[in-house]
């Protein structure tokens, strides 16, 4: 019975986790829903609808890997309860908002908070399992995540219609109020070396982040000036790296060409998803006059394409062609946004269904790929780098096309635009198929 008892505590603290990881992405998918009826009642500038998401993603980013550095010397469960207690009150900020501007400072609070909740979970799953349990264990997450893409949009669209977009955030409050109380099953767990916060590279790279991306969202044209600076910090940052006694980044990431494509391609690819499961929403809505409800519904079939996607490329397609499934994975990408492009907003249920498909398809080989090649030493870093640009390539996604689209009135260019990176992404990926000295796909896959 003891042992009894003990199992069932170690999956009850994983059922945690994954709630935690499902209310990051709900709450990012539910707002890209509902960012046009948010405008309505709130006003202020229509820029206002792609800051609603960009203001979470950014901080996000930013303090993501300084989260995971905080996790290692305050104990992991410990920043995780303290990052779900902040995520809770920022949600409830969020519901109460009377203006964009606070909303948006909300969000922003919103996302800083995730970045103390998301990199824990990894680290926590490991300190609970082992063998063949963790690796069950860690396999839950990726269903998960996609039922989380799929019901997001759904969620968001049904509660903004039927009650109100405040609702939407309010869904936050049970679901974190719940993992407060079942924390107690965590397991507290640091690192056995204490590393030191790297401060002054924390605050570069979310400076120069927030100046890239600042002007490509504001309308009255793009400050070039801003950008510059952006583009300065972000240099900076990475001269910083070399010279800091604990960098945020393994400097030897850098060595080999195989891990700065993985960051290309990965930018490129979460901007063209994120920027393209905002503008559709936007067009709907702001330029067709449809209500909230249809907007989710026509996300429905991206939704479900990339999780049935995700499963099939895991289960059969990886273990048997390997990292080559990018390529038919961002080939369907770029055939759905071409659909879409030429056919319209008729065409959209099979034309994002083939997007859905597409990034599915890529998603599962790709970090695969990209972790590889990746010294034990520099696991954790890598990781946690792949997912602060995943998230910051979502934020310039969001800038870029939902700006675009803004700015124009029309999805063509958004579209077209989204095709363009997705070839990028194609390109960039490139050196992630070949291994120095074997080119097998079983080993990728794995």
């Amino acid at each position: 019975m003891p042992t009894m008892t003990r199992d069932r505590r170690r999956w009850a603290a994983l059922a945690v986790l994954l709630v935690a990881e499902a209310m990051n992405l709900l709450d990012a998918t539910i707002v890209q829903v509902a960012g046009p009826a948010i405008h309505a009642e709130l006003a202020g500038p229509a820029a206002a609808i792609p800051w609603f998401s960009a203001a979470y993603t950014l901080p996000f980013a930013a303090f993501l890997i300084t989260g995971g550095r905080l996790g290692d010397i305050l104990g992991r469960a410990r920043v995780f309860r303290i990052g779900v207690a902040g995520f809770v009150l920022a949600s409830l900020a969020c519901a109460a908002a009377p203006a964009a501007g606070l909303l948006i400072g909300a969000r922003a609070v919103q996302g800083a908070a995730a970045a103390l909740i998301i990199p824990q979970t990894i680290g926590l799953i490991r300190a609970l399992f082992d063998g063949d349990e963790r690796a069950k264990a860690l396999g839950t997450i990726g269903p998960v995540m996609g039922l989380s893409a799929v019901t997001g949009p759904l969620l968001g669209s049904l509660l903004t219609q039927s009650v109100s977009w405040r609702a939407a955030f309010l869904v936050n409050v049970p679901l974190g109020l719940a993992v407060l109380l079942a924390a107690r099953f965590l397991r507290e767990d640091r690192a056995t070396t204490r590393p030191r916060l790297d401060l002054a590279g924390t605050a570069l790279v979310a400076a120069g982040a927030g100046l890239l991306v600042y002007p490509l969202i504001e309308p009255a044209g793009t400050n070039w000036g801003l950008l510059a600076a952006g583009a300065v910090l972000l240099v900076a940052f990475g001269f910083q790296q070399r010279r800091a006694a604990a960098p945020l980044v393994e400097p030897s990431l850098f060595a080999r060409r195989g891990f700065p494509a993985a960051l290309a391609g990965s930018l490129l690819f979460f901007a063209v998803m994120t920027g393209l499961m905002q503008v559709v929403p936007m067009q709907l809505q702001l330029g067709l006059g449809a209500d909230v409800r249809t907007a989710g519904l026509t996300l429905l079939p991206l939704s479900a394409g990339l999780a049935v996607s995700s499963y099939v490329a895991g289960a059969r397609l990886v273990p048997r062609f390997g990292a080559r499934v990018m390529f038919a994975g961002l080939a369907l990408l770029t055939a759905g946004l071409l659909a879409a492009l030429t056919f319209g907003v008729g065409a959209y249920p099979w034309a994002l269904a083939l997007c859905g498909f597409g990034m599915g398809a890529f998603t599962v080989p790709f970090f695969t790929a990209a972790l590889d090649r990746v010294r034990p030493h520099e696991t954790g870093s890598a990781a946690g780098l792949l997912n602060a640009v995943q998230q910051l390539g979502g934020t310039l996604g969001v800038a870029l096309l939902g700006g675009l689209y803004l700015g124009t009135g029309t999805a063509a260019a958004a579209l077209g635009l989204g095709a363009a990176l997705a070839v990028a992404a194609a390109v960039a990926v490139v050196p992630l198929t070949s291994r120095r000295g074997s080119g097998s796909a079983p080993r990728t896959a794995q």
